[in-house]
């Protein structure tokens, strides 16, 4: 899904805001799960994603096996939808009977609003295995209790190295601690005659490339909010020591130095990435980019690993975010949509193939462990990772990824030089994360 999870949430879930608490007065959910249409019932359904392309050819072909099994059902896809797209749908009284998102941080104002249908009746009648689920998935899909949505497929975030840069400075393994990612990321860095940085070893750089504070965090095992959901990134010691670790590099680099670096950078999920280029010897990214290598940079001689955490108990963590799929509120055909909801987020086959098409991982773990599955070294790692106990899902929120971006906006500052002290700036965000949520929920 080419990062699309995170790489556009900021503004779309910034900007659905407004649209989802409107969202609320549209259209009527239907009291309990309506049933299944019977064999001779004919009838048409919509499925809006925000697919294209080759994603979207992918998707339709996945939906054939639905329509193999479901003769009578129709199933027209719509691509190109994307949350505002398809909460403006919602809020005309004309949704689709299928919602696909790729912004998970927008899960808690789908459930809170009621954009988006409870499943938990459906799931019930069904008697469906969540167990088959990893819990940092299962919570990712659901708000408060109410599960208002389905896994489609995840994104695992891990360390990319390059493996050649590796052996020409001697090193044989990659870090495990983010000690030690200092101590390489200094040995790896390459200058020019000017001074001016050639290679990074790791660039510390908030808001480049795939560095983002939800990307980082859980490799210090910070938390972003108490049980009540109040944010503490002024009292839990992880955030003030994963900021320390990264100005540490940036004055190891020299910030105007940095600026000129990035500036020449080619674009994240462009051919020119700097780590599929060869400007960043390490860098932290998803599973799905391996399939951007393989497909823009194949004579690229990398590896994969856990990124390195701050403390042991923590390596093998990683963040987990991805698609997530359910029926809207006012869906003119519910008994049928949840029929392909249940068909796209527990059939195996359905799965495998469609991981397969969009180089993600699978979120049951009976077909992770399918030998369909195709997997590559490098992949192999991140499957591991979501196999593992200690993913960890960034928190559903009444107003979407506001939290996120009042985060990184901090961390942006914090870099450059603009944060004196950093306790009571991480106190005072907090503060503004509070009375903003408040405010959008």
């Amino acid at each position: 899904m080419e990062d699309k999870h995170m790489r556009r949430q900021i503004g779309v879930g910034v900007a659905a805001t407004a649209l989802l608490a409107a969202a609320c007065t549209a259209g009527s959910t239907a009291q309990g799960p309506q049933p299944a249409p019977g064999p001779d019932e004919r009838l048409t359904i919509t499925v809006a994603s925000q697919f294209t392309d080759r994603e979207l050819d992918s998707f339709n072909r996945v939906l054939d096996g639905f329509r193999a099994t479901h003769p009578n059902i129709t199933v027209e896809s719509r691509g190109s939808q994307d949350d505002d797209k398809i909460t403006q749908a919602i809020r005309g009284g004309n949704p689709p009977d299928v919602a696909v998102s790729a912004e998970t941080v927008n899960l808690g104002q789908f459930c809170s609003s009621g954009a988006w249908q409870d499943l938990g009746p459906y799931l019930e009648r069904d008697r469906t295995d969540l167990s088959q689920i990893p819990q940092a998935v299962q919570d990712y899909t659901q708000y408060q209790g109410k599960r208002c949505a389905m896994p489609l497929l995840a994104d695992v975030y891990g360390l990319y190295y390059n493996a050649d840069l590796f052996a020409k400075a001697g090193i044989s393994e990659p870090p495990r601690t983010t000690a030690e990612l200092t101590d390489l990321a200094k040995r790896l860095t390459e200058w020019n005659p000017d001074g001016s940085i050639k290679v990074a070893g790791f660039l510390p750089v908030q808001a480049s490339q795939a560095n983002h504070p939800w990307n980082w965090a859980p490799h210090w095992g910070a938390r972003w909010m108490d049980e009540q959901g109040r944010s503490v990134l002024g009292s839990d010691p992880a955030w003030a020591e994963m900021l320390r670790w990264q100005k540490e590099l940036v004055d190891f680099y020299g910030w105007d130095k940095l600026v000129q670096f990035t500036a020449g950078l080619g674009q994240q999920y462009s051919a020119d990435n700097a780590f599929q280029q060869g400007r960043i010897a390490m860098a932290i990214d998803g599973e799905y980019r391996t399939g951007f290598i393989e497909e823009q940079a194949p004579e690229l001689n990398y590896g994969t690993a856990p990124f390195p955490v701050t403390r042991p108990e923590l390596y093998g963590t990683g963040l987990t975010t991805g698609t997530i799929i359910g029926v809207p509120k006012g869906a003119a055909n519910a008994g049928a949509a949840w029929e392909l909801v249940k068909y796209l987020t527990t059939d195996t086959d359905a799965l495998v193939e469609l991981a397969n098409g969009l180089n993600n991982v699978p979120t049951t773990r009976e077909a992770l462990h399918d030998p369909r599955l195709e997997r590559s070294p490098q992949y192999q790692t991140f499957l591991d990772l979501f196999d593992g106990a200690k993913l960890v899902p960034s928190p559903a929120s009444p107003n979407g990824s506001a939290y996120m971006k009042s985060t990184e906006d901090f961390m942006v500052k914090w870099q450059s030089g603009q944060v004196s002290d950093l306790g009571p700036a991480l106190r005072e965000l907090d503060a503004q994360i509070d009375a903003a949520k408040s405010m959008g929920g």
